[in-house]
């Protein structure tokens, strides 16, 4: 509003000439206002002394100062009210949040600094760090044909391929990408005591062995006989079949035997009916293999293939749709090459499978050295395959 060339005490000072006796029009003539000012004046002021007047002012002034003050309150709160369901802890979060503040209300920068508590140099600072645009490409690529691999892993195949980067700044590109892997839930286990296994000190000293089941499309269910050697992690057989009976079990490690030229010194196990079979005793005490059978109800016991079923069903299990048994055991085949000569494992420094049991040979056994092969004769009389002599 203009301000007015007249104070409060020449405007009353104007009306009392008027209220002396002084006509209207006079007044307005010696003083150069109009009728109508005068009659806005006396609208306001009439019957009021100086000190009256000048209270009024006081109270007009405390009045829009309230009224300023509420409306900057209820802005600050509108602002509020607009962030509230973002995260603004992250300093690239919080400029993102001053300049919505900024565009959206049309405030300035200090405005929108004040209501979020953020420092103006933190929200001018401009970034001089590369975007690592390949790098990014490429953690995608990998994130996308490794699903179900973490940060770990992505981050040790990527330097595999040459890139140099450590753990921290690969964690932060990781995150920024949001490829975090979301853990499947499963049912609660009871706890218990867990009693220390003792650690093979070199590759097929010891084997553990399980059983999976998966369903095709179609919901027909099938089984994987899965062999893992518990020194090196390698998966030595995977094996699908609709039924796998003592028997078969039997044949798949003779097989497995005969490849690697050498049998183990104990096998551990649960308490299955297939390999609690007639055909499986007699396999071990002709072979000269220790069975060691786990206690009933404790899979830790066997901690080794318990750990290895985890990650086969989480890997390829839930990730992929078997349409019938030779699409499984193609798919089987494939995921164990992989495993075996490319999945970096944690729990040996991040080598693979593969890698470690290569640089295991030469180490001594547990008080026995390799055995020769020979050939297995069994009661029928029919050559079957190579046996290990005691």
């Amino acid at each position: 509003m203009k301000r007015s060339r007249f104070s409060e005490e020449q405007i009353i000072a104007v009306l009392k000439e008027q209220e002396a006796g002084m006509p209207t029009a006079d007044v307005c003539r010696r003083h150069g206002i109009s009728s109508a000012t005068f009659y806005k004046w006396k609208s306001k002021y009439g019957g009021l002394e100086v000190s009256e007047a000048r209270r009024l002012r006081q109270l007009e002034q405390e009045n829009e100062r309230l009224k300023k003050l509420l409306a900057d309150s209820m802005l600050d709160n509108a602002m509020l009210k607009e962030i509230s369901a973002q995260k603004i802890l992250a300093p690239g979060a919080r400029r993102q949040a001053v300049a919505h503040l900024q565009k959206v209300f049309e405030v300035s920068q200090r405005r929108a600094c004040a209501v979020l508590g953020a420092d103006r140099t933190m929200v001018r600072y401009v970034s001089r760090r590369p975007d690592d645009t390949k790098a990014r490409e490429r953690i995608r690529e990998l994130a996308s044909q490794r699903r179900r691999f973490g940060y770990r892993r992505l981050h040790w195949l990527l330097c595999r391929e040459g890139w140099a980067m450590n753990h921290k700044k690969f964690r932060r590109l990781y995150r920024e990408e949001r490829l975090q892997v979301r853990r499947r839930g499963g049912r609660k286990r009871a706890l218990g005591m867990r009693a220390p296994m003792t650690i093979p000190q070199g590759p097929n000293q010891r084997w553990s062995l399980d059983f999976v089941s998966d369903a095709f499309a179609c919901g027909r269910r099938f089984r994987i006989f899965a062999v893992v050697d518990d020194y090196s992690r390698e998966c030595v057989r995977l094996i699908a079949d609709t039924s796998i009976s003592g028997a078969r079990v039997e044949r798949e490690l003779d097989a497995a035997v005969f490849e690697r030229m050498v049998r183990p010194h104990t096998i551990v196990s649960d308490n299955g009916t297939e390999l609690t079979s007639m055909a499986i005793l007699r396999w071990s005490k002709e072979r000269n293999v220790e069975w060691h059978y786990i206690a009933p109800g404790k899979p830790y016991q066997n901690g080794f293939i318990e750990s290895f079923n985890a990650r086969l069903r989480d890997e390829l299990l839930n990730e992929t749709i078997f349409t019938s048994l030779g699409h499984a055991r193609q798919e089987l085949e494939a995921w164990r090459h992989d495993y075996n000569h490319f999945r970096p494992h944690s729990s040996l420094e991040n080598k693979t499978p593969a890698e470690m049991g290569a640089g295991s040979i030469g180490k001594p056994y547990w008080g026995h050295t390799p055995n020769t092969v020979v050939a297995i004769t069994p009661s029928d009389g029919h050559q079957t395959g190579p046996r290990l002599s005691s």
